[in-house]
């Protein structure tokens, strides 16, 4: 579980600080140069091992720890349980091996506290490029949990448009979930939740890569006395089962011969994802109109903004996370924000009010 971290507001002046941990030297190097040109981070320190990271920890004061799971064998993950204890504020993001070889480690470091993950450098690339391209990746991923400027943009600023059309409500058709950031942790804590005998089709779309999606379905089955699997083209959306979106491809809701369908594809990324929450949004008000109850769950970025934006102009209900129990406050906060969500919740009550809500229907 995570701690309930509201993002850390950085002094005038002041830096986000860095630990760097990995075995390798070069790792370590590349690492720190494609963070330290960036005027809002300072690396203050390195370390090879998740040993030497615990001593290092209380002398240098990171904000954020970058962790590689194979510092020693299980040793990653034993320096990530005790971070996790000792400091439960600090961010911890995983510089993962390749994602399809180390997705079973990384969706486990997932669920046991880490806040973000970006792929290792490969040994056969460039060096330039490797520190480019973590720049892009990892320094977002770094600055998305502290506040440097007022608040997130407003829907006004993102040009999403605004509810205005409402229609009778007649929840209790679809429940569609949206997460990013943290939401491994987050589906995996709230799905238990639901009864065996809750009776409407789930559909979340949750970003991740492709190699990861099928192992989280898998896992949170586990979990659950729902049915999770990952979505499957043209498959029929069924009551009491919870669909994952595939990583890289959009999901949608159509109907079809009088019954919802599954529909995936590989139409461009909105918001830059794929697949994308405002994709599954729209498609689920087409086919379900007032009848959608959403959730909108900790993650960066705006996705699902412009989707909630049309589920409640359809008279649809809107529920988003609240700040202080997201991992990150980027997706929920937009939505709560721009006055769309019906009610603003901890994460341990959105499984409670989506049941209450559609009893009520």
């Amino acid at each position: 579980m995570h701690a309930s971290r509201a993002r850390k507001e950085l002094a005038p002046g002041a830096r986000i600080r860095v630990l760097v941990v990995d075995r390798s030297v070069v790792v370590r190097r590349l690492l720190t140069h494609a963070l330290e040109n960036d005027p809002f981070i300072e690396v203050v320190g390195a370390a090879s091992t998740g040993a030497v990271a615990l001593e290092r920890i209380p002398q240098v004061n990171p904000d954020v720890l970058t962790l590689d799971l194979e510092v020693r064998d299980t040793e990653g993950m034993e320096t990530l349980r005790r971070v996790r204890c000792l400091y439960p504020e600090m961010r911890v993001i995983l510089i993962s091996t390749s994602l399809e070889r180390g997705a079973p480690a990384t969706l486990e470091a997932l669920a046991q506290g880490v806040d973000d993950y970006v792929s290792k450098p490969q040994q056969e690339a460039q060096p330039g490029q490797d520190a480019a391209r973590l720049r892009g990746e990892l320094v977002p991923k770094i600055r998305q949990f502290f506040r440097m400027a007022p608040a997130a943009p407003s829907i006004a600023q993102g040009g999403a448009p605004r509810a205005s059309v409402q229609v009778e409500r007649t929840l209790g058709q679809a429940v569609v979930i949206g997460v990013s950031t943290g939401g491994p942790a987050a589906l995996a804590s709230i799905l238990p939740s639901f009864p065996p005998n809750f009776a409407l089709p789930i559909l979340i779309v949750q970003h991740m890569p492709a190699q990861f999606t099928k192992l989280l379905a898998n896992r949170l089955s586990g979990l659950c006395a729902l049915p999770v699997v990952e979505a499957v083209e043209g498959e029929p959306v069924r009551k009491g089962a919870v669909v994952l979106a595939p990583g890289d491809f959009h999901m949608r809701v159509k109907r079809e011969n009088g019954r919802a369908t599954v529909r995936l594809d590989q139409a461009p990324p909105e918001n830059s994802c794929r697949p994308s929450v405002d994709v599954l949004f729209r498609s689920a008000g087409e086919v379900y109109g007032a009848g959608v109850l959403a959730a909108v769950l900790t993650g960066m970025g705006l996705d699902g903004l412009r989707g909630a934006a049309t589920l409640k102009a359809l008279g649809a209900t809107v529920l988003a996370q609240d700040e202080a129990s997201s991992v990150v406050w980027g997706m929920p906060g937009a939505v709560a924000q721009a006055g769309l969500a019906n009610a603003i919740v901890p994460l341990d009550s959105v499984v409670p009010e989506i049941i209450r809500r559609t009893r009520k229907a």
